[in-house]
Parts: C-alpha cells; sequence; structure tokens
C-alpha cells in the first residue's frame, strides 16, 4: 500500500504570531487541540481537495541546523510504523525522532530521507497513550 499524505505541521518560535500570520494571509482556522501547545489548522472545507495540518512551539532557538524538526513537516500514514524504521535506515534514510505515542489518535516518528529532508509518520492507534 503507498503511504499518502494525511497531515503537515509547521514549527513556530511565536506560535500566536503565526497563527496571525496564516489566518490573514490564507485564511485558514486554528483551534488548540485539548489545551496542548498545538493548533489544529482547518485549511479549507472538507469537500474540497487539500489536507489540514497543526501548529506547535519550534523546540529551541530558531531554525537552527541539527534539529529534528525545525520547519513545515508532511506526515503519511503507514499501516506499520515499525516496519518503516527499520525500512528508513536500510534505505539510507536515518531517524530523526523515535517513535512517540500522539494519545487516542496513533503513533508518529520523524524521520530524515536522504537528501536530509524530513517526514513524519503515523500508525493510527486509538489506544496510544
Amino acid at each position: 500500500m503507498a503511504a499518502r499524505v494525511t497531515h503537515f505541521e509547521i514549527h513556530a518560535e511565536n506560535p500566536e504570531r503565526a497563527i496571525a500570520f496564516y489566518s490573514k494571509t490564507l485564511g485558514w482556522e486554528f483551534n488548540q487541540w485539548a489545551g496542548q501547545p498545538y493548533w489544529l489548522i482547518t485549511t479549507g472545507p472538507a469537500d474540497t481537495p487539500g489536507i489540514n495540518g497543526g501548529l506547535l512551539p519550534r523546540h529551541g532557538a530558531g531554525p537552527l541546523e541539527g534539529q529534528a524538526v525545525n520547519a513545515f513537516v508532511c506526515t503519511v500514514i503507514v499501516e506499520a510504523l515499525d516496519e518503516l524504521l527499520t525500512t528508513v535506515p536500510a534505505n539510507g534514510g536515518s531517524i530523526a525522532l523515535p517513535k512517540m505515542p500522539v494519545p487516542t489518535v496513533g503513533w508518529l516518528a520523524y524521520f530524515k530521507d536522504t537528501e536530509g529532508n524530513i517526514f513524519g509518520a503515523m500508525q493510527n492507534d486509538p489506544r496510544a497513550q
């Protein structure tokens, strides 16, 4: 099965400033998720093509080289995240951030491709804690 992009994330030094920018510039809507420092982004109506995303505070003092995640990141849905944790390094990529739970959503990990580009992979699992 092919892995399709299902979600993107924006990592921001100042989330409120970024929210204001994208709201005014692109008309996106932001809703804070369960009191967490994470905002769900609705990029348009559900009946039009496209994907929605999320925004979270960037860890560290800006987009520094060597940070695991610091920009727009696309996430693909996979059936077996543990398999991808083996497959990515075997094909020349690396693990940027190891597997972690996203409570009630699933399991997430971040990878770097052979060019240093970062992408996320999510295995749906509502039991993830």
